[in-house]
């Protein structure tokens, strides 16, 4: 097994800013206002799926084209015909309607994204409190892209994007903006997909063979032992391992 200095060495190594560039973590590091930056961190979690190439280039389209780099004014003032036919992958233009259309009644009537996430997770029901939100406002014509993009946990996948962006939103770090408090970097979970999976098997940190929630949470207590406060910093460790291999 890896021991505690030598993935410590590859954090120092890899979370640093010349990560920033090649990360879907770049979109949230364009703003400067708070609710700017947790929409556009938001819109990026849902679309960092297949090619990095590909949806890094869709995020450009759509935040920079699109939503005119304004993204709190984009999704308050949202028309669905300023979509046009904007798609990726599974998100067809009816499903980012939808999700946009939530959006501005959430930032319209709330203190958006981060009362939401708050409201999950005082009542312990961190990821399904965000998701049932969306769901239950969805329009009835979405496809399978809208719920691809907002998976529902309880299907005991890893929500690896959504694990993603509330490592952005909450830890402090050269690349992780931690813009909310409501819960500390020790309650998250580690972003999990094939890559890290396979990398931390490796390394000998997780036995679990499906990369599933219940491997999230395997992962995640195994790096408890090595660092309790931040365990999620090894996720920059485990990027660095894959590599170097």
């Amino acid at each position: 097994m890896i021991t505690k200095n030598e993935l410590d060495k590859l954090v120092e190594k890899y979370e640093n800013p010349d990560f920033i560039k090649d990360d879907p973590v770049q979109f949230i590091h364009r703003y400067n206002d708070k609710k700017d930056i947790e929409l556009a961190g938001f819109i990026a979690s849902l679309l960092a799926y297949g090619s990095r190439k590909q949806f890094i280039k869709k995020l450009d389209e759509l935040l920079v084209d699109i939503a005119q780099d304004e993204p709190l004014n984009f999704v308050q003032n949202f028309e669905p015909e300023i979509i046009g036919d904007f798609n990726y992958r599974f998100g067809k233009p009816v499903d980012f309607i939808s999700i946009f259309k939530i959006l501005k009644e959430l930032y319209n009537t709330s203190d958006g994204l981060e009362e939401l996430f708050k409201c999950g997770y005082k009542q312990n029901k961190l990821f399904e409190t965000v998701v049932y939100y969306f769901y239950k406002r969805a329009d009835k014509n979405v496809g399978q892209g809208f719920y691809h993009m907002i998976p529902n946990p309880d299907n005991g996948g890893a929500m690896k994007r959504m694990c993603m962006y509330l490592r952005w939103m909450v830890r402090k770090s050269s690349v992780d903006v931690g813009i909310w408090n409501f819960m500390k970097p020790s309650e998250l979970y580690i972003p999990l997909d094939v890559h890290v999976g396979r990398i931390s098997r490796q390394m000998g940190l997780l036995t679990r063979k499906a990369n599933d929630f219940k491997a999230v949470i395997e992962l995640t207590n195994k790096l408890k032992e090595f660092d309790l406060e931040d365990p999620i910093k090894y996720d920059f460790a485990m990027f660095g391992y894959g590599v170097n291999e």
